[in-house]
């Protein structure tokens, strides 16, 4: 008699599950930022969402079958594949290691904007052919999405939620301006907020504002020459040319910022920012038991694990050389993501691996330093440990990261260029042994677990939201429509300053007027 029952009742919930389940077109970028988007969409395919993932073919991390999501590849690549991305990589590097110059500088940014250029060329014109493709356009229409989820670093998902009329999710810290996303929504005061690789506290001497405006006019020449020049062309011919591009990105309905203020300086936010650092963090899971055979027998001195993320996964042999022979010289057990040639100063206590768990490793109680890159993902996942850093920043927001970092008390930092046995054994022994570094690291680890809600479910939560009741417009502030004149009131000053010149020119031409009048009389009288 029960068991019918209870059959119905599962079969009832399960149905009530699929019922409940949104649809969820999801427009990614590659690399580590894949990373990120993916966690976000594992979760909500547990929640019983339907995800489906647009993909190029030459994709590096975005595999085109997944048990949490559909994909759909798009015949056009995009030029972010590994082979190409490491050759820019090892381009970059030996720059940098060419010495500290500014014309060396220049050059390292003028590879970036280039490099950056390149493949948002190939990105815009992927989306340009999705447009034209009739039958694939229709066939996302029909599909019937709840909402798009994008990644703003580029611009396709932004674009193709407003050609298919969709509410918008961004999971966002960087915008295709190379700048962070508070920058393209929220009032950014250059007096108190540092502009992204200007590696500047909120805190700012005079000398110091200037290097901030300097900064700015710097990243506008980026915005012209890797932005403008092919956006705007794109947009003016999909959207029309009374569209600027960026207005598209700031009608977005929900920033879900990879974000916290453990890492950011104070600074003005905005109703539709939703802040979820440390998202992809989580409690570590036990090691393996030949890994964690390795991990006990460093005893009381504990481990230094070592990986500069995705992108580096080769060292230059002199400074794997360099770096090996520094691990040598300490009593800690290293474990160290490398693939390239084994060093021959390799000591005992190193252990190479090709990948490692680096989240349950920093969860390790006995993790005494972690050696990154300063990717965003490896920065919280250090603060969410509670482990001190020390740095290797390559590109792109590494600097900026550990700047940050170090400004804290919890990080050494190094130029990866001039990194040597010598620099990276003292800044190692600092790290290790002065406590003030894991104390603060701790500080930090504890604010950022202090809060009511889980970051994940914070951002589910939203997704949902906006899910259920189609947009979230009354979040969003309509400032983006405003002129440059109209946003900082210009029109309202001048028509004031106008209106007081008028009331001043009457007043001073009616007493000049009295004052004839009463020295014309007092002549009249005298005569």
């Amino acid at each position: 008699m029960h068991q019918p029952t209870l059959v119905k009742l599962l079969v009832l919930l399960c149905s009530s599950t699929l019922v409940n389940g949104g649809k969820v077109l999801v427009y990614p970028h590659d690399g580590s930022h894949w990373i990120n988007m993916n966690v976000l969409i594992e979760e909500l395919h547990s929640r019983g969402h339907e995800i489906t993932v647009l993909r190029p073919p030459d994709s590096w991390y975005i595999k085109p079958e997944s048990p949490h999501y559909k994909s759909i590849t798009i015949d056009s690549p995009v030029g972010f594949d590994e082979e190409s991305f490491g050759t820019f990589v090892s381009t970059v590097l030996n720059m940098r290691r060419n010495g500290d110059s500014l014309l060396t500088r220049l050059s390292l940014e003028y590879e970036v904007m280039k490099k950056l250029y390149q493949m948002n060329k190939q990105m815009l014109q992927m989306l340009g052919e999705m447009f034209e493709n009739t039958t694939l356009m229709q066939n996302l229409h029909d599909a019937k999405y709840d909402l798009v989820l994008a990644d703003p670093v580029v611009g396709a998902g932004v674009f193709l939620s407003h050609r298919l009329g969709l509410p918008l999710v961004l999971d966002a810290r960087w915008t295709i301006h190379v700048n962070d996303g508070h920058q393209v929504i929220a009032p950014s005061p250059f007096s108190y907020v540092p502009i992204p690789g200007a590696e500047l506290t909120d805190k700012m001497t005079f000398p110091q504002r200037v290097k901030n405006i300097l900064h700015y006019f710097f990243t506008r020449v980026h915005t012209w020459y890797v932005i403008d020049s092919t956006y705007t062309q794109f947009v003016n011919r999909y959207f029309g040319n009374h569209v600027h591009y960026m207005e598209l990105f700031q009608a977005a309905d929900i920033w879900l910022m990879r974000n916290d203020f453990t890492l950011e300086f104070p600074r003005p936010t905005m109703p539709n920012i939703v802040y979820m650092a440390g998202f992809q963090c989580k409690p570590a899971k036990p090691l393996s038991t030949e890994l964690e055979d390795f991990v006990q027998s460093s005893g009381e001195h504990g481990i230094i694990v070592m990986t500069l993320g995705t992108l580096v996964a080769k060292h230059p042999e002199d400074i794997a050389e360099d770096i090996a022979a520094a691990f040598a010289q300490l009593p800690q057990k290293v474990i160290w993501k490398h693939k390239g040639k084994r060093p021959s100063t390799l000591g005992n206590n190193t252990l190479l691996l090709d990948w490692l768990p680096q989240n349950d490793l920093l969860g390790h109680p006995k993790t005494k330093v972690f050696v990154a890159h300063g990717g965003t993902n490896g920065i919280h996942e250090a603060i969410y440990h509670g482990v001190p850093l020390v740095g290797l920043p390559l590109m792109f927001d590494q600097h900026d990261n550990f700047f940050r970092m170090k400004v804290r008390g919890v990080a050494e930092v190094l130029d990866i260029g001039t990194v040597n046995q010598d620099n990276f054994l003292e800044a190692l022994k600092k790290v290790l042994y002065e406590p003030t570094y894991r104390e603060k690291m701790k500080t930090l680890s504890n604010l950022h677990r202090d809060q009511p809600m889980k970051p994940l479910d914070r951002a589910m939560f939203w997704i949902e939201f906006v899910m259920r009741n189609k947009g979230a417009p009354h979040l969003r502030t309509e400032s983006y429509k405003m002129s440059t004149i109209q946003y900082y009131s210009i029109d309202v000053v001048a028509f004031l300053l106008a209106c007081i010149l008028l009331v001043f020119t009457v007043f001073i031409s009616a007493v000049m007027f009295l004052w004839r009048k009463g020295f014309c009389r007092s002549k009249l009288k005298k005569e």
